[in-house]
């Protein structure tokens, strides 16, 4: 007659136990895997927002870059990472959007191995070239590939870096030979040397180096001027219906507890809010957006199909 109230009571504990692991959540440090290499835009992003999410949740946010392979690697970590909400990847639309089209095959799923927690930001891209190339605009750029075939060479570390200039190509029928990187701050570092001819890469990454010289800046990727690149004017201003925008966010491994990710998603939401947050983001290039779980699956959702027709219009094969 005993052995009821002692089952009922163990039970209880059972359904107890997760709950208070979830409300102690979390208790020990959290990392942040980047796909890109320090100093890149989503690196920026990771560490701004994370030692601000950090301090908001009494934790350290360690940040861990895993560039290489466009973003699989570091994606793939995650996707295998256990879900217990200390391992998050912080990637772009490169991951989670385009690889599924640049790429013959994924060892991870961009949706079902992963839990959605918010959209951190967008980010414009730059057009720059090296300082000895005799162009000062696109149109410029377009007229001298025309007349030296063969002789331009571009850079790439991400799959926004690399469409943006596959997108001018196919679009101005010119011809410039692409050279992959691990990440875009390699491609730069190359390009100031005079190892590239040009590049397209997010803001942040490539403005700092055309405002100190190193580089030139021609436009911008939006359809219309950006406030992070003031007086620059935009690529599609010579080549109409020109249009590329880089995003960030967060995401965590599947089946990773929803009590969990919902905690994440209102601490980096905050994070995102917090004055101080914005004015660093927005000083590297970056427009401070977060989002609720499902707008950021269902903005993935739109995303992947839109690169799907920009990487077909591209003319890229998957490789």
């Amino acid at each position: 007659m005993r052995l009821k109230p002692v089952l009922t009571a163990l039970a209880a504990l059972c359904f107890a136990l997760p709950a208070a692991a979830q409300s102690a959540y979390p208790n020990k440090p959290i990392k942040f895997i980047v796909p890109f290499a320090a100093g890149s835009a989503t690196d920026t992003v990771a560490r701004v927002v994370g030692n601000k999410l950090g301090n908001d949740l009494g934790q350290t946010v360690v940040v861990e870059n895993a560039a290489g392979a466009n973003g699989v690697i570091a994606a793939q970590k995650v996707a295998q990472a256990t879900p217990d909400g200390y391992t998050l990847l912080i990637s772009t639309n490169t991951t989670h959007a385009a690889n599924q089209s640049m790429l013959k095959k994924l060892p991870y799923d961009p949706v079902k191995d992963f839990e959605t927690v918010s959209m951190l930001g967008t980010i414009p891209m730059a057009l720059v070239v090296h300082p000895s190339l005799p162009v000062s605009s696109v149109k410029d750029l377009v007229a001298y590939a025309k007349a030296n075939p063969n002789k331009l060479s571009f850079g790439s570390g991400s799959s926004s870096s690399r469409i943006s200039v596959e997108m001018l190509k196919t679009m101005t029928g010119i011809d410039i030979l692409h050279v992959p990187y691990k990440s875009n701050p390699q491609a730069v570092t190359d390009l100031i040397g005079g190892n590239l001819s040009l590049m397209i890469a997010d803001v942040s990454t490539t403005l700092p180096n055309a405002a100190a010289g190193k580089l030139k800046a021609l436009a911008v990727s939006t359809t219309k001027p950006s406030p992070v690149a003031p007086g620059l004017p935009t690529i599609a201003e010579s080549v109409p219906g020109y249009e590329l925008t880089a995003w960030f966010a967060a995401w965590l491994p599947a089946k990773t507890d929803a009590a969990i990710a919902d905690k994440l998603q209102a601490a980096i939401a905050k994070a995102i809010a917090d004055k101080e947050v914005r004015e660093k983001l927005m000083a590297a290039g970056i427009e401070p957006v977060s989002s609720s779980r499902k707008e950021l699956a269902a903005f993935q959702a739109s995303e992947t199909e839109k690169w799907a027709k920009v990487v077909k219009a591209a003319g890229i094969e998957p490789e």
